[in-house]
């Protein structure tokens, strides 16, 4: 069966390294608000489903999803909680649709990772407990380090081909009115920055911000009744690859090779390198722009370096990467860096995204990670 799910309304509130007005809730009344108005439906009559994206641990708070239905419009409405990025989370919204649970479904992520105050120690939880971080007294960011490493020993790629990354998506963020981290830098800068994880740096990691963002997705029949802006949702997949950290192919990002697969499959995604306007993939760290970038086909193993400094990557390129400016540019948002990028690419789609606008842009791939020490992500098939 053709995946038929469009997305009809975005909103979302922040984009601030700080959000000291703003509680979490606030934040997701300002983004559900705006994704309704902007959808042109009311949650209390016309929404199914909700789903949330988030996580415990970074809430500080348990069975967060009891904190989720005032804000978005959903008490005594059906909600369920996916600990997950927000592209898993676009995906249980969509297979609420495809089933006939629901008619039009809401997904909503956030990070409010300003009132955090120990966001290292709660990334080392997710490590195991006896054999690969907690008797070692370190920056949970050594695993990016090594994998990094491996990475660019495995494929041959250039060392300054990861600093140009973050050269590039820090310049386009410049662009982009939610660009917090926006920056012109240039490889000797990046490379020579405080040292993160051997030989990953600073300027080569992502800074979290706050934010909520909010999708209202609706099945074809629903979405024609909506308006003309609707963006397609024509493939979907994710994976996740072995919790077990030492037994990973540090080199090569599996999880993103089969999500791509199984998205690719269910859109008719013949060559991917051809076929997409504009791609939104993650930036987390530097490096993992490119390893991502060949897992999905854009480029062949060991090739994406070599395009990146050709141009090809680059927002006037042949295959515009990042526009937006990633994750490096604009911020890291935690369980919602997944809607983020979606965000980026529907605004494009649609004809919106202002400086940024990719000319006859008609395709975009999406893509995410869910960050240090998994191997989860998601990947998304868009078209307008």
């Amino acid at each position: 069966m053709p995946l038929q799910v469009g997305i009809v309304g975005v909103g979302y509130a922040g984009f601030d390294s700080m959000t000291p007005g703003l509680s979490t809730r606030e934040l997701m009344f300002e983004a559900s608000s705006r994704a309704y108005a902007d959808a042109g439906v009311d949650p209390r009559k016309d929404v199914q489903s909700f789903v949330c994206c988030d996580e415990d641990f970074w809430e500080g708070i348990s069975i967060t999803d009891e904190y989720m239905p005032d804000q978005l419009g959903a008490v005594l409405r059906p909600l369920c909680t996916v600990s997950s990025d927000g592209i898993i989370g676009l995906a249980t919204a969509c297979m609420h649709i495809m089933s006939g649970v629901a008619d039009v479904a809401v997904v909503e992520a956030h990070s409010k990772i300003s009132d955090v105050l120990n966001p290292s120690e709660i990334m080392s939880f997710g490590f195991d407990p006896v054999y690969s971080h907690n008797h070692l007294d370190v920056d949970p960011r050594f695993l990016a380090g090594m994998e990094m490493a491996r990475y660019l020993k495995d494929s041959g790629t250039k060392r300054e081909a990861c600093a140009q990354v973050a050269v590039k998506n820090t310049k386009n963020a410049l662009l982009n009115p939610r660009g917090v981290h926006a920056a012109a830098l240039d490889k000797d800068t990046v490379m020579n920055s405080e040292s993160a994880a051997s030989p990953l740096t600073d300027l080569e990691s992502s800074k979290a911000i706050d934010a909520s963002i909010v999708f209202v997705l609706a099945s074809a029949k629903k979405a024609r009744k909506l308006g003309d802006h609707t963006v397609w949702v024509k493939g979907i997949g994710w994976s996740s690859d072995t919790p077990v950290v030492e037994d990973r192919d540090f080199g090569w990002a599996d999880y993103v090779e089969q999500a791509a697969s199984r998205a690719y499959k269910m859109a008719g995604v013949g060559v991917p390198a051809s076929y997409f306007s504009l791609a939104e993939i993650d930036d987390t760290y530097a490096y993992k722009e490119l390893q991502s970038i060949e897992a999905l086909k854009l480029a062949k193993k060991g090739k994406a370096g070599k395009m990146l400094e050709s141009g090809t990557f680059d927002r006037d390129g042949k295959l515009p990467v990042n526009a937006s400016g990633g994750s490096l540019g604009v911020g890291h948002l935690l369980e919602a860096t997944g809607l983020h990028r979606t965000l980026e690419a529907v605004l494009q789609l649609r004809g919106e995204a202002g400086r940024l606008q990719i000319p006859r842009a008609k395709r975009a791939l999406v893509q995410s990670w869910r960050g240090l020490p998994t191997a989860t992500g998601g990947v998304a098939v868009l078209s307008n």
